[in-house]
């Protein structure tokens, strides 16, 4: 295991100096929306938050923390807090493939299309899609994430939003749950799937459906993500361990310690994998996590944008 002072000083570094936590430019990491002819107004603003744009990233630097664990190196890792943040960042990216980071755009612009398709009121501002520092407050720098929150919510106040639509759950609770407690300022915030107003279709499939923390547990948004997969005729699986009493995938752990991670991952998977459906998780980290298991998982927006 790392030292978690060493992760939550270099994570809050970077997002004080770049508004990433990886230090990476917001112009090498949000790209999905660019051969898109989307609109920049609407009643509501598409908000990712980054999260999806992140995992390539996230997935880069768990392969070298991994490889470094409970290793004399990994008490060298403090100083990496020294280097600018924008060094360790271009750094990072380059060495990401460009592959997986078009992958990681892919559910993004299947939201769109599915958003476009429910004929939802929405624009999408880059200039104002900024990463939400929910990772600061999971690892217990609440200080640093009221901070960051707080120039977030107030853009987007200037701007006047007042609706946002976002993608992810980490997203999601920060600006629903969190901004409002810590900024004092608020927004009608809806996750994606909420907004979907499809035909009944008869799919006839069944698939085992991973609930992330987020959604499941403190937003109890699952119910109306099986309303909406049952709508098109897409049956979920019951598991032991689900909606408001889900497992957690292992993911918020990778940063602090791989090998605890990937424990925890594994007797998810291993609980997923049982009925021998296929598996469909809804947040790009639980995404990532399960498929490092062999598990056979697509994200929610793929499986909807291809029986929409």
């Amino acid at each position: 295991m790392f030292n978690p002072r060493d992760i939550i000083e270099i994570l809050a570094a970077n997002v004080r100096q770049t508004k990433s936590p990886f230090g990476i430019p917001k112009f090498m990491v949000n790209t999905w929306y660019k051969d898109l002819s989307l609109p920049k107004e609407g009643e509501y603003l598409l908000f990712t938050g980054l999260m999806y744009q992140f995992s390539p990233f996230i997935e880069k630097s768990t392969q070298y923390l991994e490889k470094y664990e409970d290793t004399k190196i990994a008490g060298y890792l403090k100083y990496t807090k020294l280097l600018p943040a924008y060094f360790s960042g271009i750094g990072l990216a380059m060495m990401t493939k460009g592959t997986e980071k078009k992958k990681a755009a892919q559910p993004l612009k299947n939201i769109a299309y599915l958003l476009q398709k429910s004929k939802v009121n929405f624009g999408y501002r880059p200039d104002l899609d900024d990463y939400s520092g929910i990772l600061l407050y999971d690892m217990g720098d609440q200080k640093g994430f009221v901070a960051h929150a707080k120039k977030v919510a107030q853009k987007l106040k200037n701007t006047g939003i007042k609706k946002i639509i976002t993608i992810d759950p980490h997203t999601a609770y920060a600006l629903k749950e969190l901004f409002p407690k810590y900024t004092g300022i608020s927004f009608d915030v809806k996750p994606y799937f909420e907004l979907f107003n499809f035909e009944p279709k008869d799919c006839g499939l069944e698939v085992t459906l991973h609930d992330p923390c987020f959604f499941g547990r403190y937003l109890k948004a699952s119910d109306i993500t099986r309303k909406q997969l049952s709508n098109m005729g897409i049956s979920v699986t019951n598991i032991r361990n689900q909606g408001e009493f889900t497992s957690c995938c292992g993911g918020p752990a990778e940063s602090i310690s791989p090998s605890l991670s990937n424990e925890i991952m594994e007797k998810r998977a291993t609980e997923l994998k049982e009925p021998g459906k296929p598996i469909i998780a809804y947040c790009p980290i639980c995404l990532g996590n399960l498929k490092k298991s062999g598990a056979n998982v697509e994200d929610l927006s793929t499986l909807l944008a291809r029986h929409a």
